[in-house]
């Protein structure tokens, strides 16, 4: 899926952002995004407006059904060489993936960023790991061991070692700054994106261009950053999150 609620967060910050990696107009309603191969095996990625087909195979697949994913032609968009993204399945009865050259596919092939060394991409997978793994980060992080986003918070934890004097890394409490300044000024789609997690609880992922936020509005929140390599950083609730992850939910996307 590539919509304003649900892009690959690998790709961008934001939705304007990601289809900009791909060349694409950010329309409204989205694409759905279908990786395939032609009959010499080459790679290539179609860009659908039907984004309730792709998102009827993705429910189908998830519960172990099977679904035939084949987009009418009426709602090709773009047809682009090479994939976006590392896909580890190989389509039967062709030759090995590979891309197409740039002769064929009119455009240098697309292809996965690196995610081997920490950056941009590798922070936003890891956030969108903890936004999957929620119970798990939590579990490990046990009970009143974050930072209060309060400024006369004194906490430490080891999942933070640089703290300012106010108690939060300095990078978080950008970060967190950063989070209230979007409640002033709304930033591109995408940015701030809401999923449900529970009954009257959603899941909050929230991105900056070197930070990225996943919190739970009824919990603390975790921070990633680019200055921080591998790092994930606990912040606690304390009187000042609850009201910005209010504020935050307010403004976010949802997917439909």
């Amino acid at each position: 899926m590539l919509t304003p609620a649900q892009f690959p967060g690998v790709l961008a910050d934001d939705y304007p952002a990601a289809c900009a990696e791909l060349g694409l107009a950010p329309a409204d309603e989205g694409y759905g995004l279908v990786f395939g191969q032609d009959g010499a095996g080459a790679r290539w990625t179609v860009a659908i407006s039907d984004t309730a087909l792709v998102a009827c195979a993705l429910a189908a697949w998830d519960c172990g059904l099977e679904y035939d994913l084949s987009p009418d032609d009426r709602y090709v968009v773009a047809a682009l060489p090479g994939w976006p993204l590392p896909v580890a399945v190989a389509a039967p009865g062709v030759p090995d993936p590979h891309d197409p050259s740039e002769e064929e596919g009119g455009m240098p092939a697309l292809s996965p960023p690196d995610t081997e060394t920490w950056g941009p991409a590798q922070r936003r997978l890891g956030a969108d790991e903890i936004a999957l793994q929620w119970r798990v980060w939590r579990e490990q992080l046990g009970d009143d061991a974050a930072p209060d986003t309060d400024p006369d918070t004194e906490a430490e934890t080891d999942a933070a070692p640089a703290k300012s004097p106010g108690g939060l890394h300095k990078g978080v409490r950008r970060a967190l700054d950063a989070c209230e300044e979007y409640v002033r000024t709304p930033p591109p789609a995408g940015r701030i994106r809401s999923a449900p997690a529970g009954e009257g609880v959603r899941t909050l992922r929230v991105d900056g261009p070197d930070w990225s936020m996943v919190a739970r509005t009824d919990d603390i929140a975790f921070v990633l950053l680019d200055e921080e390599p591998g790092e994930v950083l606990p912040v606690g609730r304390g009187s000042a999150l609850p009201g910005l992850l209010e504020a935050l939910d307010k403004l976010a996307v949802r997917p439909d």
